[in-house]
C-alpha cells in the first residue's frame, strides 16, 4: 500500500516539475531573438501566532505556525502571437495549526486543485506537509484585437477593491493577504477588443457535469468618462446576472459592482450581492478606501462569532459572511522604506462582528521585505460580552528574483 501511493506521488512530481525542466530549456533553442523566456519569483517566510478562545474551557490556546513558500513564474514568449506560462507553488507548513488537522494535507489538496489534478502531497507527516502545485499553466494567443487564452488561469472580472461579486470564477477572501496571485481556473478565455476601452469576453471553465458548469460572457465599454461593464452566465446552479462601474466623482474614485443569482433549483432561494467603493489619495501620500457589501446569502448571526471571517465557503454569491458589511482602510508611507495602514471591517448585526488588521512594512532593499500583520475578530459572545475570539499575529520576510 505504502509503495503503491509513492509511485502515485512520483508519478504527479514528474508531471508538475516536468512543465518547467522541459520548457525552460527547449525555450533557449525556440528562436534565435534574446530574452525569449524569463524566469521570476520569490522566497519568503511566514511565522504566525494564533490565539483561539475555547469558550467551554474558558481558555485561550496559542497555535504557533510556520510557512516557508516558494514562487516560480516561468514565461516562454515563443514568437509574436503565441505565450506559454507555468506558475508553481512550493509550500512547506509545519507548526500545531498542521499538528492539530488530520485533514490538513487534504484540504490542501482540495483548494488547490480545479477540474484538473495539478498539485501533490511531498512529504506528509503529523506536523510537517511540503506541497507542490501550477496554479498557472495556459497558452496565450494574441493578434491584433483578439486574444485567446487556454488552461489554468486567472479570470478576473471583478472592479472593486475589496469585494467583487463580478468575480464567478475564482472569488477569494479579504483575509487570506498571504495569496497575491490569487486562484486560478482551468478554463478558456476568448477576448475581443472593440475599442480602446471595449472589450467582448467570453469564458468557460472545464467541467464533467453540467451541474458544475460556470461560464459567461462579459461586456465593457466607456462612457461618461466611466468604465461600465455587463455580464450574464452561468455559476453551477444559478444563472448570473450583473454589472459594475468605475470612474471618478471630482478627486475621488468611484466603484460599484452587483450580480444577481437566479437559483436553478427548487429548494434554494435567489439571491444578490453587491458592492460600493471609493478610495482617495491625498497629495502627502495619504491613502484611504471605503467600502460596503450587501450579501442576501449572509447571516446575522453565526456559530463561531467574529471568527467565523476566517473559515467561511467564500464564492462569489458569499464573499463575506454577514448580510451587510463596511469597509474601511488607511495607509501612510510613514518614511520612503516604511509603511504604515490599517483595515477595518464592520459587520451591524447580531454579533456586532468586528474585523481588525493593522500592517507594516519595511522594504529592507528593492528586492527584501518585512511584513508586520495583524488579525483581529471581535463580537459579541452568549453572555453578551463583546470580546475577540480569534486573534493572529504574523510576521513574512520575502525576498523576490
Amino acid at each position: 500500500m505504502m509503495g503503491k501511493l509513492f509511485l502515485m506521488r512520483f508519478n504527479k512530481i514528474k508531471r508538475l516539475w516536468l512543465i518547467l525542466l522541459v520548457c525552460i530549456p527547449l525555450s533557449s533553442f525556440a528562436q534565435d531573438k534574446p530574452k525569449s523566456w524569463e524566469l521570476q519569483g520569490y522566497v519568503k517566510t511566514l511565522q504566525s501566532l494564533n490565539f483561539v478562545k475555547i469558550p467551554v474551557l474558558d481558555t485561550t490556546l496559542l497555535l504557533v505556525d510556520n510557512l516557508i513558500h516558494n514562487r516560480l513564474n516561468f514565461t516562454w514568449y515563443m514568437n509574436d502571437k503565441f505565450t506559454f506560462r507555468a506558475d508553481m507553488r512550493n509550500r512547506i507548513f509545519y507548526g500545531d495549526l498542521v499538528k492539530s488537522d488530520p485533514n490538513y494535507a487534504k484540504n490542501l489538496e482540495d483548494t488547490a486543485n480545479d477540474f484538473f489534478d495539478l498539485s501533490v502531497i511531498l512529504f506528509e507527516r503529523n506536523d510537517f506537509i511540503v506541497h507542490s502545485m501550477l496554479d498557472r499553466l495556459y497558452l496565450d494567443y494574441t493578434n491584433g484585437n483578439l486574444e485567446v487564452r487556454l488552461g489554468r488561469q486567472r479570470i478576473n472580472w471583478g472592479i472593486n477593491t475589496v469585494w467583487n461579486p463580478n468575480d464567478i470564477f475564482n472569488a477569494f477572501s479579504f483575509t487570506d493577504f498571504d495569496y497575491e496571485e490569487r486562484p486560478g481556473s482551468d478554463a478558456l478565455r476568448v477576448k475581443y477588443y472593440t475599442g480602446f476601452a471595449s472589450s467582448i469576453e467570453i469564458a468557460v471553465k472545464a467541467f464533467d457535469k453540467k451541474e458544475d458548469a460556470v461560464g459567461g460572457i462579459l461586456w465593457k465599454l466607456n462612457k461618461w468618462n466611466y468604465d461600465f461593464q455587463v455580464l450574464a452566465g452561468i455559476m453551477q446552479q444559478d444563472l448570473t446576472f450583473g454589472g459594475g462601474w468605475a470612474g471618478n466623482i471630482k478627486d475621488v474614485s468611484f466603484k460599484g459592482e452587483f450580480t444577481y443569482f437566479k437559483s436553478l433549483q427548487d429548494s434554494v432561494s435567489n439571491s444578490f450581492a453587491g458592492t460600493l467603493g471609493v478610495d482617495y489619495s491625498f497629495k502627502n501620500s495619504l491613502y484611504i478606501n471605503g467600502g460596503f457589501l450587501y450579501n442576501s446569502n449572509g447571516r446575522d448571526s453565526l456559530t463561531l462569532g467574529g471568527a467565523s471571517v476566517f473559515v467561511f465557503d467564500v464564492s462569489a454569491k458569499n464573499l463575506y459572511p454577514y448580510k451587510y458589511s463596511f469597509f474601511g482602510n488607511v495607509t501612510y508611507p510613514i518614511t520612503p522604506i516604511f509603511n504604515g495602514g490599517i483595515a477595518v471591517i464592520y459587520s451591524p448585526s447580531y454579533d456586532q462582528a468586528l474585523f481588525i488588521n493593522p500592517t507594516l512594512t519595511f522594504s529592507i532593499a528593492s528586492n527584501w521585505d518585512l511584513d508586520l500583520i495583524g488579525q483581529v475578530s471581535f463580537s459579541k459572545s452568549a453572555e453578551n460580552n463583546y470580546e475577540s475570539p480569534a486573534t493572529a499575529i504574523y510576521m513574512r520576510f520575502k525576498f523576490s528574483f
